[in-house]
């Protein structure tokens, strides 16, 4: 069953009693909150993805309500509350944003790095960089354009075998980004604005179906580019030493330091396995472009060979 087959009582139902189970592939989330505007979001945002009836949770998160008089919302994690409170109309986002938190902070299965990373006939394209660089801006391009979502934010690379395991959560759009998305693609569902942000203006983008229903299937690093917004800028692709691609990797990495040997021999043959570059973006429309070009590239020569 999906999320988005629950009424809207009956998932309100869930949240204020035992829980909202979550099957984000590979982990499960058990969501407990009263917010009514939570309880909204996660009907549109979610709507695609299975219920978790009844299983394991790997993460038990409550987003509780506190005061009367400007109230708050507080993330509680297994009964903790690691963040400070955020206005009661940040409530869904700082879901997202401790979700990210509790993935990066608890999970060693996995070299997990900071960047967005999407598939592609098989291949995926890792896109670290911090905060403003505009990887968020471009993933949600990429996936609106025929890429398949895989994660805004956090790259999972099994340890076995170096392959990338999707998330497709939704994707952070913030400020003047928000409307990029949207002139590209006027029926994309976003989540309400939340205002005043310690990002700005925060709306976060549904990921596509079709991403959500290929959560299990895996892909195989190809490309790994380093992207940095510069409006007005001409967008250009250039080639990356696997040195430096290697250093913004490894700065990008959340867990690279405790898995040790692991992990950096793990990131060097994933750096290895991509083609790597700069991308400069002046505007999206030419970024797409430009990637459009690079993958079909790597397509037809694959063929050809």
């Amino acid at each position: 069953m999906l999320i988005g087959e629950l009424g809207a009582a009956e998932l309100r139902r869930r949240l204020c009693g035992g829980g909202l189970g979550l099957r984000l592939s590979p982990f499960t989330v058990r969501l407990y909150s009263r917010f009514r505007a939570l309880a909204s979001a996660m009907a549109h945002m979610y709507a695609d993805f299975p219920l978790a009836d009844g299983a394991f949770a790997d993460f038990s998160i409550t987003i509780r309500s506190r005061r009367w008089w400007k109230p708050q919302a507080v993330f509680e994690l297994d009964g903790q509350r690691p963040f400070w409170p955020l206005p009661a109309d940040q409530a869904y986002p700082m879901f997202e944003w401790g979700l990210n938190w509790c993935i990066a902070n608890h999970v060693q299965d996995y070299l997990i790095l900071h960047a967005a990373v999407l598939e592609r006939d098989g291949g995926a394209l890792i896109l670290p960089g911090p905060s403003g660089a505009g990887k968020s801006t471009l993933t949600a391009g990429l996936a609106l354009s025929g890429w398949r979502l895989l994660s805004d934010e956090l790259t999972l690379l099994r340890l076995e075998d170096g392959r990338v395991q999707g998330l497709a959560r939704p994707v952070s759009l913030k400020n003047e980004s928000i409307d990029l998305v949207r002139r590209l693609a006027p029926h994309a569902v976003l989540s309400p604005a939340s205002h005043n942000t310690a990002k700005g203006t925060v709306r976060l983008l549904a990921p596509p179906a079709s991403a959500v229903a290929r959560l299990a299937e895996l892909a195989t690093p190809r490309w790994l580019v380093v992207p940095q917004f510069e409006p007005g800028e001409e967008t250009r692709l250039q080639p990356l030493g696997r040195t430096y691609a290697f250093m913004s990797a490894a700065q990008s990495a959340f867990n690279y330091a405790e898995l040790g040997v692991t992990g950096f021999e793990l990131l060097a043959d994933t750096v290895a396995r991509c083609a790597p570059y700069s991308l400069i973006i002046g505007s999206l429309d030419q970024a797409l472009m430009v990637l459009d070009e690079l993958t079909a590239t790597a397509v037809t020569e694959a063929n050809a060979s």
